[in-house]
C-alpha cells in the first residue's frame, strides 16, 4: 500500500511538471529587440536565472520590493528567506520544501492585479535586480545572440517577473511558473506547478517543438543539480556557478565548467554567493525585524 502511494504520488508529480511545463511554453513570448532577428533558426540557449543568470534568487530580490512597499511583513519575508538559506546551504529540494515553496510564491500575488504586479516587477528589477546580473553569464547569452541563435531563461520565478529580466538584457523570451489569472486577477493558483526541475525539461521540450528547435544544437546553463533534466535533454550542457551536486555531475558527464565567483571560500559555503551581499542584509534585516516582533 505505502510503494502503490508513493508511485501515485510520483506519478502525480510528473503530471503536474508537464502541466507546468506545457503552460509555460504556450505563454513564452518572443520579446527581444525587433532588430535581433536569428539567423540559426533551429539552435538556441536555455539560461537557469537564480544564481546563473543573477546573483541570489529573483522571487527573493522581488519579495523584498514587496516588503518595502508594505505588501507583507517583514515576519513574512524573514520566514521566507530563512527558507531559502536552508535549501542553499543543504544544496538539495525535498517535495515538502518544494510545495512549500508554492504557497508562498501563491500567497505572493493571490488577489492581485496582473497588470500591478508587472509595474511592480519593472520597479522592483532597476532597484535590486539590475545590478546583480552576472556579467560572465550576460557575456554567454550575447555570444549565442551574436550567433543568431534565440536565448531563453528557464526558472521557477512567475513567467512575468521572468519576461522583464529576458526583455531587460535583450533576450528573445523566458519561460517561468505560470500563475492562473481571471479578468487580469490572480486566482492564487499555479498552472500546474512551479517550473522547477523536471517542469523545466518538460517546458524546454515543449518550446522546441513549438519554435521549431533541434535540442541537440540547444545549450542550456544552470548552476543547480535540480536542473540536471533540463541539461540533459539538450546537446550542450554548461554549469556555471554550480553547487556541488551539479559540480560533480558535470565532471562524470564531461560538461564546461563555469564559475564567475570570486571567494572561493565563501562559494563553498554557500551564503554570500548564492544569496548576494544585498540579499545577504536583507535577510539579516528582516530576521532581526521577526525577532523584535515577537518578543
Amino acid at each position: 500500500m505505502v510503494k502503490r502511494r508513493v508511485v501515485e504520488g510520483s506519478a502525480e508529480r510528473e503530471r503536474r511538471a508537464a502541466l507546468a511545463g506545457e503552460a509555460s511554453a504556450e505563454a513564452a513570448l518572443t520579446i527581444g529587440p525587433s532588430g535581433s532577428a536569428p539567423t540559426d533558426l533551429t539552435a538556441a540557449a536555455f539560461f537557469d536565472v537564480d544564481n546563473t543568470m543573477m546573483m541570489g534568487a529573483s522571487i527573493f530580490h522581488f519579495a523584498r520590493g514587496l516588503a518595502a512597499r508594505k505588501y507583507f511583513k517583514n515576519s513574512d519575508l524573514a520566514g521566507f528567506a530563512w527558507q531559502q538559506l536552508k535549501f542553499r546551504v543543504g544544496g538539495r529540494e525535498d517535495p515538502q520544501s518544494v510545495a512549500a515553496s508554492r504557497e508562498q510564491a501563491l500567497s505572493f500575488v493571490a488577489g492581485r492585479s496582473v497588470a500591478e504586479l508587472v509595474s511592480l516587477g519593472e520597479e522592483i528589477y532597476d532597484e535590486l535586480m539590475a545590478d546583480r546580473i552576472w556579467a560572465g553569464t550576460q557575456a554567454l547569452a550575447q555570444m549565442h545572440l551574436d550567433a543568431g541563435q534565440r536565448v531563453w531563461l528557464v526558472t521557477a520565478t512567475p513567467v512575468e517577473l521572468a519576461q522583464i529580466i529576458a526583455r531587460r538584457l535583450g533576450l528573445t523570451g523566458a519561460l517561468g511558473t505560470v500563475s492562473e489569472s481571471r479578468d487580469g486577477i490572480y486566482t492564487g493558483r499555479l498552472v500546474g506547478d512551479l517550473l522547477h526541475g523536471r517542469a523545466k525539461a518538460h517546458a524546454v521540450r515543449a518550446l522546441a517543438a513549438k519554435e521549431g528547435l533541434d535540442l541537440r544544437r540547444c545549450t542550456a546553463y544552470s548552476d543547480s543539480v535540480n536542473d540536471v533534466p533540463m541539461l540533459s535533454v539538450v546537446g550542450t550542457a554548461v554549469a556555471v556557478n554550480p553547487d556541488s551536486g551539479l559540480r560533480e555531475t558535470a565532471r562524470k558527464r564531461g560538461w564546461e565548467i563555469r564559475d564567475f565567483r570570486t571567494g572561493r571560500k565563501a562559494a563553498k559555503i554557500g551564503v554570500p554567493s548564492v544569496l548576494g551581499a544585498g540579499a545577504l542584509a536583507g535577510l539579516v534585516a528582516a530576521t532581526l525585524a521577526y525577532r523584535r516582533r515577537t518578543r
